[in-house]
């Protein structure tokens, strides 16, 4: 198991949502989408993050699989200009499932760590049927000479799994049979928790393996989903007036890095 690039607990790491990179329906002008997303990563900075993850989020609707290869470039420029612009460590993830491009954004930029939605089984999704592909992804970073941290959802928002396999056994599996080296769990949409029970359900499942709660953390919930996780992933709750498609708001990021303890 690779160790996540941040100990701080409980963790948190903050979303760059980009705008729609190139060929993707209302793309505009690239520079204004990467001079946002250094904007944005400074000020999750600045708030106190401990890491950020940077994702392709105004791209939908988005490919269940490989995206293409402009989408690819788009977001390792992104990627290698948020590296440049802060000190925390960086992450990707492509969505809405394309492990193999997040791993060649990694050994590119040096980005330390990547987001799988689906890594093991299956999920329905409004992209259609969407698999996990642990078996290509681990051999992968393993070719690739990566010691990147996969941290991979469990039961991901927007998606209904497929199969009768629990919560907690999907879980154990993820780590145990995918080698993920860390799990997320989140609610059933963007800005949408978990409940507290959720989280613990999956934090007896998996052991010592990390568990971030991936959604829905907010000021007023976080000491509650937090209590039993080592982080969380946090996009919406940081924005300005809580909104998605707003600018990072670094009081807001002080204000959760408060209730967490820091």
């Amino acid at each position: 198991m690779i160790p996540l690039p941040f100990s701080r607990r409980p963790a948190l790491v903050g979303v760059v949502h980009l705008g729609p990179t190139p060929g993707a329906p209302g793309a505009g002008a690239f520079a204004a989408v990467l001079e946002r997303a250094v904007a944005d990563a400074r000020a999750l900075e600045a708030g106190g993050c401990d890491a950020v993850i940077v994702e392709n989020f105004g791209d939908a609707p988005f490919y269940p699989g490989a995206v293409p290869p402009e989408t690819v470039a788009s977001l390792t420029l992104a990627v290698a200009r948020v590296r440049a612009s802060i000190e925390l460590p960086v992450g990707v993830n492509v969505l809405r499932n394309d492990a193999r491009a997040a791993l060649g954004i990694c050994a590119a930029t040096g980005a330390e760590f990547l987001r799988v939605n689906v890594h093991t089984g299956a999920a329905a999704t409004d992209q259609g049927l969407i698999e996990g592909r642990a078996a290509e992804t681990l051999r992968e970073r393993a070719r690739l000479g990566l010691e990147v941290a996969l941290l991979a959802d469990v039961h991901v928002k927007h998606a209904t799994p497929l199969g009768a396999t629990s919560l907690a056994d999907s879980a154990r599996e993820t780590v145990g049979r995918g080698l993920a080296d860390g799990v997320l769990v989140t609610g059933s949409a963007t800005g949408a928790a978990p409940d507290a029970a959720t989280v613990a359900e999956v934090r007896a499942a998996v052991g010592a393996a990390p568990v971030l709660v991936a959604s829905g953390v907010t000021v007023a919930n976080a000491a509650e989903l937090l209590a039993g996780a080592d982080g969380a992933i946090v996009g919406t709750a940081l924005k300005r007036g809580g909104e998605v498609h707003q600018p990072v708001d670094p009081e807001r990021v002080r204000a959760l890095r408060a209730v967490l303890g820091y």
